[in-house]
């Protein structure tokens, strides 16, 4: 294990945790975790420590909305704040693709994008991003997408605050006319405290990330667009999903026309997929090797 210090393409200061194999290999996995979350999840040190074992190195990393709220920093600017509270999803593109030319710089020329719930929206919104910008040098190096636990985050919104969903949505929007961007949503409005910013990239402003709209495209546009080997898993017990975990993988596996995907639901895992991280290491570990 070492700490590995880099910036995000737009210059703020990242770091993460790179877990190295005994002999030098080029192929790495890329993790991005979620909401809340950071590096340090017992999730990735046993698939860290399994794919090791299997001659891939793994790479995971705080991402500037890592933890609840944090300061972020550029060079020597002044601080600000950031964190799953005051985040703009859409900004995981820079840290991303940072990580990305970090692990070029290291030597590492096939790289597999792993993300968990939110980091697997950030991870298909910046591949998407990569491939309307033509970056055929990135891409070139990307060689999977492994997908754990993806949301409709849209839809799941509209669920858990039913008929309150207008009332805070006119809300945040009055908040931004007063230019009160950065003041925090009434606690209920969201599952974790967010600012008016960031729940109305959720809400409203979500287009470039409303692709997991699972039973509403059955087409799953922009999903088949991945046209790499793609990974997807969700548990079956408190995992955040609309439908029954069985239900929803018989629809995206329908949808889905990717010739080399793997995609299925973990028994008995909830949606952090505690205990059953062995599971979750040995399928990304066997769909790696089959793709």
């Amino acid at each position: 294990m070492k700490k590995i210090n880099f910036l995000a393409t737009d210059g703020i200061r990242l770091n993460g945790i790179l877990y190295e194999t005994p002999s030098k290999t080029e192929d790495i996995i890329l993790a991005v975790h979620g909401m809340t979350s950071n590096c340090f999840k017992q999730r990735d040190e046993i698939i860290a420590k399994e794919v090791n074992q299997e001659g891939i190195d793994y790479f995971c990393f705080n991402n500037r909305g890592s933890e609840l709220v944090k300061y972020i920093q550029k060079g020597n600017e002044e601080k600000k704040l950031g964190g799953t509270s005051y985040e703009d999803v859409l900004e995981g593109y820079e840290d991303i693709v940072g990580a990305i030319l970090k692990l070029k710089e290291l030597g590492y020329k096939n790289i597999y994008l792993q993300g968990h719930s939110l980091g697997c929206t950030k991870i298909v919104y910046t591949y998407h991003e990569l491939q309307k910008e033509e970056s055929k040098e990135i891409l070139s190096h990307i060689k999977g997408m492994i997908l754990l636990s993806l949301i409709d985050i849209p839809t799941t919104l509209k669920i858990y605050l039913g008929d309150k969903f207008e009332t805070y949505l006119k809300l945040a929007e009055e908040k931004e006319k007063e230019g009160k961007q950065l003041e925090l949503m009434p606690k209920e409005a969201f599952i974790h405290p967010v600012c008016v910013k960031t729940f109305l990239r959720y809400a409203r402003d979500n287009k470039e990330i409303d692709f997991a709209n699972f039973g509403r495209d059955k087409e799953l546009k922009k999903l088949n667009t991945i046209t790499i080997p793609l990974f997807m898993r969700w548990g079956n017990v408190k995992e955040m999903i609309v439908q029954e975990a069985d239900e929803l993988v018989k629809m995206v596996s329908n949808a889905i026309h990717n010739p080399r995907k793997d995609i299925a639901y973990i028994e008995g895992a909830n949606h952090g997929y505690e205990g059953k991280e062995e599971i979750v290491a040995k399928e990304i570990i066997a769909f790696i090797k089959k793709y």
